[in-house]
């Protein structure tokens, strides 16, 4: 039990500092970087905040132990079409294979911070 935890914590806190901190830093500390990311994509400026509060309020969710099951499925769920669209957006605009394969590494780790929450409260997963 201790083992999955330590992956489960490993694979959150990673998850907490890149799908979190990084984009929430950037607003506070760096507003004209904002949308970088997002402005080259066609995006349009305000896209790039509601991501990242969408962001910050699912790593939030994945993060605190004691919030309903139901809600952390979703904050999965939600991350993990952020991942998907990112990749397709990448692979569609700009077709840097860079850009493309970081939201996929992103993906895996969020894999096995789901998986690892499931093996902890003993839950049924499919992937």
């Amino acid at each position: 039990m201790k083992k999955n935890k330590i992956i489960f914590w490993t694979a959150t806190i990673l998850l907490i500092l890149w799908e979190g901190l990084m984009p929430l830093g950037t607003v506070l500390f760096a507003p004209e970087y904002v949308n970088a990311g997002t402005k080259p994509l066609g995006y349009p400026d305000y896209f790039a905040y509601a991501l990242i509060f969408c962001k910050v309020l699912g790593v939030i969710a994945i993060s605190i132990p004691s919030l309903p099951s139901k809600l952390k499925e979703w904050a999965y769920a939600g991350l993990t079409f952020n991942l998907i669209f990112a990749v397709i957006s990448h692979a569609c605009v700009d077709q840097n294979i860079g850009f493309i394969l970081m939201p996929i590494v992103v993906g895996a780790i969020l894999a096995v911070s789901y998986i690892y929450n499931n093996k902890i409260y003993k839950k049924e997963y499919s992937l």
